[in-house]
């Protein structure tokens, strides 16, 4: 019987060459899988099984092609800045080791190279990008041209990505299950109202209209008197509850719906900020 060849870091030579022999315990390093911990700003929260398993019989054929990056915590710790697909993958692969590189990070650089490494190179859903933009935005302080600048992309495409964050959660989960696509969030935040959003929403799965169609769906839409009718007129005792209820929150709260049903949204900034709300609403 023909002995098997480990996997682990095959096709790694290829990707680095000879420029592999340069690399110090610095900078790359194979590190045993149960030394790195998970990190918390991680991006991604859809993870799919099925292809987390085809990438684990990958890894286990043809090794790790793409190095992990992680930081040092201690001098048996490492915490992981990206990669966490090919990291879970190899953890059911049932690696012992891993090929990583390490950078220097302090704690508040961790979050903003641990989102932009992701947002670069992971496979990540529109929903989570605009996650990880707004995170940045939150917690590094800076504006939304500043942020275009650090992430190499254009200010209105941020602009889209954080557009997405006001459509109702209905939609918003739609994206991260991959029932829609950027194309068709994009026509669906157009719509005033999100009663209407999510009626156009429940016609589009219905229907599975494409992003053409969508599109030209949401232009009639918005020439009809009904559609004219519902974006001019709120009833008061409404408005008068969403600034009752914003005043007491501190945060911009927003009702819509019909007399029969409708939602109540509550925006927050981090985590901090939903506690804060939490404790208001003596929930925790």
């Amino acid at each position: 019987m023909v002995k098997r060849r480990k996997a682990l870091g095959r096709g790694l030579e290829a990707l680095l060459g000879e420029k592999s022999k340069k690399y110090n315990s610095n900078i790359f390093k194979v590190i045993d899988i149960d030394k790195i911990k998970r990190n918390n700003n991680q991006p991604r929260s859809n993870f799919n099984e099925k292809q987390l398993n085809e990438l684990a019989k990958s890894i286990s054929t043809h090794g790790i092609i793409q190095p992990i990056t992680v930081r040092k915590i201690d001098e048996n710790t490492y915490q992981l800045i990206s990669g966490e697909r090919r990291f879970r993958a190899s953890k059911i692969s049932k690696l012992k080791s891993i090929p990583a590189f390490i950078k220097n990070a302090k704690d508040n650089e961790m979050l903003e190279m641990a989102l932009i490494e992701n947002i670069q190179r992971e496979n990540l859903n529109s929903l989570e990008i605009a996650i990880s933009y707004k995170k940045l935005i939150d917690e590094l302080k800076i504006n939304q041209e500043n942020l275009a600048k650090r992430v190499g992309k254009d200010r209105s495409t941020i602009n889209n990505y954080l557009r997405l964050l006001k459509l109702p959660p209905t939609i918003q989960k739609g994206i991260i299950e991959n029932k829609i696509q950027m194309g068709h969030a994009r026509s669906l935040i157009t719509i005033e109202t999100s009663e209407m959003q999510l009626e156009v929403y429940k016609k589009m799965l219905e229907n599975k209209l494409s992003v053409r169609n969508v599109e030209n769906l949401v232009r009639k839409l918005s020439k009809t008197k009904s559609y004219r009718k519902k974006i001019s007129t709120k009833n008061k005792d409404i408005e008068k509850l969403e600034a009752k209820l914003s005043s007491f929150l501190g945060t911009k709260i927003k009702i819509s719906g019909d007399p029969t049903k409708g939602e109540i949204i509550i925006p927050y900034k981090n985590t901090n900020d939903l506690n804060r709300i939490l404790e208001l609403l003596d929930i925790i």
